[in-house]
């Protein structure tokens, strides 16, 4: 088993101990993204759609950096501190995402990082 991490400058640098992605021969595992602007680090404000956009964005940048796309996802797991934003993820993961699309997991959490209210990783298979 090879394991290599991945790192890009398109998604946030990490904020604690782990790496953006870890590749382990076909599978690449990204860490949950939250929707931090990569170039300044700082949170997305506004209406929940932008921070949804920007966490898919940072989702996409890492998958492309592990040379992949988001058509590669087989899981995503979702963490919402409000599921009252559900609808509003489907209509923008979407945006991101083609049919078939990865299996997927939406947990309720009481607090994010940094006090956002989204989050989402993704493991995906690499041809």
């Amino acid at each position: 088993m090879s394991k290599k991490t991945i790192n890009t400058d398109g998604a946030p640098s990490a904020i604690g101990t782990y790496s953006q992605a870890v590749q382990s021969d076909n599978l690449l595992f990204i860490s949950g993204q939250i929707p931090l602007d990569p170039e300044t680090m700082t949170l997305v404000e506004g209406e929940f759609s932008d921070r949804a956009h920007r966490v898919f964005q940072n989702l996409r940048a890492v998958a492309e950096a592990g040379g992949g796309s988001l058509d590669d996802a087989v899981k995503l797991t979702i963490f919402l501190t409000d599921f009252g934003n559900f609808a509003t993820v489907n209509e923008v993961m979407a945006q991101y995402f083609n049919e078939p699309y990865p299996a997927r997991a939406a947990v309720g959490v009481a607090s994010l990082p940094l006090g956002t209210d989204i989050e989402a990783e993704a493991t995906l298979s690499l041809k």
